[in-house]
């Protein structure tokens, strides 16, 4: 086994556009391709085009694929409808997050499980070693999917000229089997930018064609290449968790705020069910930190680890924080004690290499689309 990092299927292209790589979980991936402003402002702005072929996908397929499913994650699978996706969770048995999910229900008795790059391997072997018992497949289709995204307020018409699929019809977290560009694909509405946008799963050979494809469809419109480093200044922004930063195995999804995910109420037992009840009274009577945002009054740079302050107490820690090229200004997400938690509270600031530097408490997300 080499640990040389793997590379997409369009690995060469992003080389000859110039992009600085990165190793992200495993993966030569593109960081920016000029400037991650400029990136970032044509998501939020135009359009921008990633690819994000390091996700993990999982098909579930057989008579039992939903009973695994709803065994093996928090959600509730078995009202997924036919082309439609949902947000979800694996937990441990003691309710710690083992990777944030999406499912897609791709047949009557198939669906696809997307993992995130890093924890891909683990997300699998836990649902192959749940699935004893059940009467469903669990496979690995990591190779079989190159996943291209465009995301931002042009990217509709962008893809409308590409494709006879019925984008129009097509609503925020679903899927449908379509041709774009001559190429087949998976078109889905989803993304995580806070932008309108679509993902493109599609075969690893087709990848380049339907890239240039894109890009040459978008140029009018300003359509650009962006890199990881926009994308997690744009998640940020709209207030999405990223695993390992606001999601990890020390945390429920009670915890993290997410709750919602947790299905109670759906048939059957399920992995982590009796730690994640316990963990919903716990946060019900007595709420540990909470998830906020912080935006800051001065320039400095809050980065994941830093401790929030308030009048000289630690009060938390900083999970995720960066330049906001939306809000001009620094912004971090941040677990606070429940006490200094609501929006507007006084006091409070980041310690910044032994300086409190002051910042304003905000709810979540930073930045919300027009719709």
């Amino acid at each position: 086994m080499s640990n040389a990092p793997r590379k997409t299927a369009l690995d060469a292209l992003h080389r000859s556009l110039g992009a600085t790589m990165t190793d992200f979980a495993g993966w030569d991936m593109p960081l920016r391709y000029g400037s991650e402003r400029d990136e970032h402002n044509a998501v939020r702005t135009k359009a921008g085009l990633f690819d994000l072929s390091h996700m993990g996908e999982i098909t579930v397929t057989g008579p039992q694929a939903v009973e695994l499913l709803d065994f093996a994650l928090v959600g509730n699978m078995s009202t997924i409808g036919l082309g439609r996706a949902r947000y979800t969770m694996i937990c441990q048995e003691d309710g710690g997050i083992v990777d944030d999910l999406i499912v897609y229900r791709l047949g009557e008795t198939e669906y696809m499980v997307v993992a995130n790059a890093g924890n891909a391997q683990i997300v699998l072997d836990a649902i192959t070693e749940r699935a004893a018992g059940f009467d469903a497949e669990v496979r690995d289709d990591r190779d079989a999917y190159a996943l291209i995204a465009v995301q931002g307020p042009e990217s509709p018409g962008i893809l409308k000229s590409l494709t006879d699929a019925d984008l129009d019809g097509l609503k925020y977290y679903a899927g449908l089997p379509g041709t774009v560009a001559g190429v087949p694909a998976l078109i889905a509405r989803t993304g995580y930018t806070g932008e309108d946008g679509f993902e493109l799963f599609v075969a690893p050979e087709h990848a380049e064609k339907l890239w240039q494809a894109l890009t040459d469809a978008g140029a009018p419109v300003g359509l650009v290449p962006a890199g990881l480093s926009c994308r997690d200044t744009l998640r940020l922004e709209a207030g999405m968790p990223l695993y390992g930063h606001e999601l990890t195995t020390a945390l429920t999804p009670f915890d993290a705020g997410l709750g919602r995910v947790v299905k109670f109420e759906k048939p059957g037992n399920f992995v982590g069910r009796e730690a994640l009840q316990a963990a919903a009274e716990r946060a019900e009577t007595a709420p540990p930190r909470k998830l906020v945002g912080l935006i800051a009054e001065g320039r400095r740079v809050p980065r994941a680890g830093f401790s929030v302050v308030a009048e000289g107490k630690v009060i938390g820690e900083v999970t995720s924080g960066a330049p906001s090229p939306t809000l001009g200004k620094p912004i971090a997400i941040a677990y606070v004690d429940a006490a200094h938690a609501a929006p507007g509270t006084e006091g409070v600031g980041v310690d910044i290499r032994g300086s409190h530097e002051p910042y304003e408490v905000v709810a979540l997300p930073f930045y919300k689309r027009q719709k």
